[in-house]
């Protein structure tokens, strides 16, 4: 099948923006818990109607400061209570939020908060105000910096006490349905972020048709999801978003760190998450088993939850005896590790990296299914998705409905939809690309079956995407390693993996001249110096000057020497001299995969 799409079963509202959300949710539901934050340690709910009133009067602040309808405002901050409300009180203010991931690097904020002329930026940290700081110089347009953690969201109170109910009231009707929302950059070829302009419209597309086909995970006043992906990545504003619209109640916590004490204190009856956080659950699992004497146990029972799972799509389903082990298995283990994950929770939902067919068939196995999607941030997140009665694992479901998704020629994978993105900020070149005949190209190949489900295939732009699903576009870090004298070439690998690592090959000119500096052998030769301390000392000051121009979570944290050169004769090169990835990738696999073993 060449194309694929289903009837939009949500309709965007043709004058409303976001805002109706917290309005409609004080009106109709003023006293469902829409939201939740952690006060002394304690989960604590916030109703719809007290929602409302602190976006309001965080919208006032903003407005007294001086903050006008289509200015820009960043949001540099982790996962919390106060990005949500904050982004809601931006857009009250009729602004447009551009967040900032909270790793960022000077130079990234730079960047970010100049490209899109942000006249105001709200910070978590003093760490975060110092990165600003270190660059605000050159941001002439901004006016404020406000930080949470020194009472940012008082301050907001206070400046606003005088703003009237009306004028807030105005501001928040004054975007309409087609008018920018936010901001999000993301990860170029070349390496600079583009700012994918994301509209009111958008939003509500994808969260609106996402809530409505998988309705039975959103039910107002039972259901409830638990937010711990950073709201810088548009996956999660789409876990911001859609709970508030059905509404169900919303958990934020900055971190996975702590990850199972919080499912355990609060209980969610959904998750959204990318595939290294379901890795980690297994993977802790089956390392607390092992520890405990009790390993072969923990691998029988992951192999009988898979076999359960794939049987399940068999027309004959389980065998009588795989029942029974199954139902022995859920006593012994499962049970425990849907504990682990709540307890409440039968759904999930995966996106930002493949999930894997046996991770995928596992957690169904074990009575929690793991719902896996595709899309970017031009598509506003998910721009395709398993439907919870009808999954197919090893695919990424059906499109999202409204939506339609085509395979051209070429095996491209092609998206037509209301949810997808407006325009790159300030970029009309790399728009005119991306939306060449009014399809968005995504730069990934994909097929279709017979029923339109999607399967990603391969990828033809470079950009990786680690397990966590952060974007890494590999030109920045490779630039600045490959500067260093002992560097011939560097290529970053990490795609579906749980770090970004990287392959490099030394300079044999340069080599000899380093060589006689620091005492080594006349005849030494990159095969010979690989694992010698000194070299790799100062490679990795290349590494670490690499780093130094990219977030943490896209920077190199290991790295490999090569003995042989990438050259156009072996066929790593192009003629015009630019790395094959995909042969380096093939040839070197053994390399790539030494990188990840402990």
């Amino acid at each position: 099948m060449r194309e694929f799409s289903l009837p939009a079963l949500y309709e965007v509202p043709a004058d409303g923006n976001l805002t109706d959300i917290v309005r409609r949710n004080a009106a109709q539901h003023p006293d469902v818990a829409v939201i939740a934050r952690k006060v002394g340690g304690a989960w604590q709910d916030v109703t719809a109607r007290a929602f409302l009133a602190e976006v309001h009067a965080a919208a006032k602040g903003l407005i007294a400061a001086g903050v006008q309808p289509g200015d820009r405002v960043g949001l540099m901050s982790r996962t919390r209570y106060e990005w949500t409300l904050l982004d809601f009180a931006i857009w009250s203010a009729g602004a447009i939020t551009v967040p900032v991931y909270e790793t960022s690097s000077p130079e990234q904020v730079r960047w970010i908060l100049s490209d899109s002329g942000a006249t105001a930026c709200v910070v978590e940290s003093a760490g975060h105000a110092a990165a600003v700081e270190s660059v605000r110089e050159q941001l002439p347009a901004l006016k404020h910096v406000w930080q949470i953690e020194a009472g940012a969201v008082d301050e907001l109170g206070r400046l606003g006490q005088d703003v009237t109910d009306e004028t807030v009231e105005e501001r928040s009707s004054i975007a309409k349905a087609d008018d920018p929302a936010t901001i999000v950059y993301t990860s170029g070829t070349t390496g600079r972020p583009k700012g994918c302009v994301l509209t009111h419209r958008s939003f509500f597309a994808e969260c609106g048709n996402v809530v409505e086909r998988l309705r039975p995970l959103f039910r107002t006043g039972e259901c409830s999801v638990l937010l711990f992906l950073p709201l810088a990545h548009v996956f999660g504003r789409l876990v911001q978003v859609a709970p508030m619209i059905a509404p169900i109640k919303l958990g934020c916590v900055p971190d996975i760190k702590n990850l199972t004490d919080e499912l355990a204190a609060f209980r969610p009856t959904l998750i959204l998450g990318v595939p290294r956080v379901f890795e980690k659950v297994y993977n802790s699992a089956r390392a607390k088993a092992q520890a405990d004497g009790k390993g072969k146990i923990f691998d029988k029972a992951a192999d009988t939850a898979i076999a359960y799972s794939r049987a399940l799509d068999t027309p004959s389903g389980p065998s009588l005896g795989l029942k029974v082990k199954h139902k022995v298995f859920d006593k012994l283990v499962y049970s425990k590790l849907r504990a682990v994950l709540g307890g409440r929770g039968e759904y999930a939902i995966s996106g930002g990296a493949p999930l894997g067919e046996r991770l995928g068939h596992f957690f169904r196995g074990i009575g929690f299914t793991v719902l896996e999607g595709y899309g970017l941030t031009e598509s506003c997140a998910a721009t395709a998705f398993n439907p919870w009665d009808r999954q197919k694992i090893g695919t990424v479901g059906q499109p999202l409905p409204g939506s339609v998704v085509r395979i051209a020629d070429d095996g491209e994978v092609l998206l037509h939809g209301e949810h997808l993105f407006k325009e790159y900020w300030n970029n009309p070149t790399a728009t005119a690309e991306a939306l060449a005949d009014g399809w968005f190209h995504t730069g990934d190949i994909g097929t279709l079956d017979e029923d339109g489900y999607l399967r990603i295939t391969g990828r033809k732009k470079e950009i990786l995407v680690t397990a966590g699903g952060k974007n890494v576009a590999p030109a920045v870090i490779e630039d600045r390693i490959r500067a260093h004298a002992l560097v011939a070439e560097c290529m970053v690998v990490g795609d579906g993996r749980p770090f970004v690592g990287a392959l490099i090959t030394i300079d044999e000119e340069f080599l000899g001249r380093w060589a006689a500096d620091h005492g080594k052998p006349a005849d030494s030769t990159p095969a010979s110096l690989r694992e010698d301390p000194d070299l790799l000392a100062a490679l990795q000051t290349a590494i670490d000057d690499g780093n130094a121009a990219v977030s943490k979570a896209e920077s190199v944290r290991k790295f490999r020497v090569l003995s042989a050169q990438f050259t156009e004769d072996s066929g790593h090169l192009t003629p015009s001299l630019k790395l094959k990835r995909n042969v380096v990738a093939k040839d070197y696999a053994d390399e790539i995969e030494a990188i990840y073993q402990k």
